[in-house]
């Protein structure tokens, strides 16, 4: 173990973490990468040696620089514009990957692995890491365990061959013996045989949800996603209530539909709101969303925008509610977390995650997923009444800065991690 160790704090500094993703800033395509990194930087600066084993995959445009504590090593295999290979040359790709963590095991010596998103990463070094004396911790914000693990390209072929001629390839491989020889460089065992026995999850509903795909998580802990909340910057009044904000993807998820169709039925009201929308999507997706503006006649009323992340630190103030419409089982959603830093009124669905955040008329306002008419009353709700608008936005600061602030996320995960070390 390494570090030295005191009575009074058994956890030992610095502690070893060896962190597995399958993307890392700058080359990332979503929250997921950024949240570790950010987890990441601030073990670092509270001591702990930590090195990022991730993959080679490259977003256009993006270079990453100097990256002392980052391997990128990894192969992808079908995600991500990777390619989908057959059996035999996805064996050549196993067995290197397998390779690679040997090395960086070997190499790095540390006191804990600690797994965040495995999409397209070979679930088979999971049965390494598991078989092995380091403390393995799983930190989940998505469905990669209950959509994805079955799906593992390598394992399924193993497990769960999809035709016939593939079932009696197994049983041929298995009875000679060429499974037990492949087992020693890319191991085979089927999924159910991943325990996760030290497990976090963002939020109850993910971990819950994972459970019901027949996963052994229940046990698994619950610590929120968090924000730098003192990084945006606060709304200084609630007397003005007419500019509307939707921030996320273009897409059917995040459901921009129901915000602009909200704000046709409030306008039709009586109300005097515009709406602006920031994000970006397909061009198939961005086009159904201007047809949809120009149908309800709301050209004018309705805006397209776009801002960088650090832009919108400073946005969300200048508005007077965001309208969160998320409907596909969100795991746990940053977007109201970060309006909630700036003081600003939310009207959130209940998808996913959200349902543990949201309390109708104490911190946020409550509407449907899907249902344009429960916002446009929302809307209205907050339109009369300058006093709740002020009472959540404040309760909502409040809570943001006290139990999602990211220092505060960070020391839940640091002590979790100390538990899982300790044991």
């Amino acid at each position: 173990m390494a570090g030295s160790t005191t009575a009074a704090d058994p956890f030992p500094l610095p502690v070893k973490i060896l962190v597995i993703s399958n993307l890392y800033p700058p080359h990332e395509i979503g929250g997921y990468e950024i949240r570790c990194r950010d987890i990441m930087d601030g073990l670092h600066e509270r001591g702990h040696d930590v090195r990022i084993l991730t993959s080679d995959h490259h977003v256009a445009g993006r270079t990453a620089g100097d990256e002392p504590r980052v391997s990128r090593r990894l192969k992808l295999h079908g995600m991500y514009g990777h390619p989908w290979l057959p059996v035999q040359r996805l064996y050549s790709q196993e067995k290197f990957n397998h390779q690679v963590l040997q090395e960086e095991i070997e190499a790095f010596k540390p006191d804990l692995i600690h797994i965040w998103n495995m999409g397209g990463i070979s679930k088979g070094l999971l049965h390494r890491l598991e078989a092995g004396s380091i403390p393995v911790v799983y930190d989940v914000s998505d469905h990669w365990i209950a959509r994805s693990l079955r799906a593992d390209a390598w394992l399924g072929f193993w497990n769960e061959p999809d035709h016939a001629v593939g079932s009696l390839a197994v049983k041929l491989f298995t009875a000679s013996g060429i499974r037990s020889a492949l087992d020693k460089h890319a191991p085979t065992g089927a999924q159910q045989k991943i325990l996760f026995k030290n497990i976090y999850f963002c939020s109850a509903f993910m971990r819950d949800h994972t459970a019901s795909k027949g996963w052994p998580v229940k046990h698994g802990r619950v610590i929120h996603c968090g924000i730098d909340a003192q990084a945006f910057s606060v709304k200084p009044s609630y007397d003005e209530f007419r500019r509307l904000l939707w921030v996320g993807r273009m897409n059917d998820d995040k459901d921009p539909f129901t915000a602009i169709r909200a704000l046709k039925l409030a306008r039709d009201r009586g109300l005097d709101l515009t709406l602006d929308l920031y994000g970006g999507g397909t061009p198939e997706d961005v086009a159904r969303v201007d047809a949809e503006i120009a149908g309800l006649e709301l050209t004018g009323f309705v805006q397209r925008k776009s801002a960088p992340a650090a832009e919108m630190r400073g946005l969300y103030a200048q508005y007077d509610a965001l309208l969160f419409t998320s409907n596909w089982g969100e795991p746990f959603a940053l977007t109201p977390l970060e309006a909630g830093a700036s003081g600003l009124p939310v009207i959130s669905s209940l998808d996913g995650g959200q349902a543990e955040l949201v309390r109708d008329g104490e911190n946020m306002l409550a509407a449907q997923a899907g249902q344009p008419s429960t916002y446009a009353d929302a809307l209205v709700r907050l339109a009369g009444d300058a006093g709740l608008r002020e009472k959540i936005a404040k309760t909502s600061l409040e809570e943001t800065r006290r139990k999602f602030d990211l220092p505060v996320i960070i020391t839940e995960i640091e002590d979790f991690l100390k538990e899982c070390v300790g044991r």
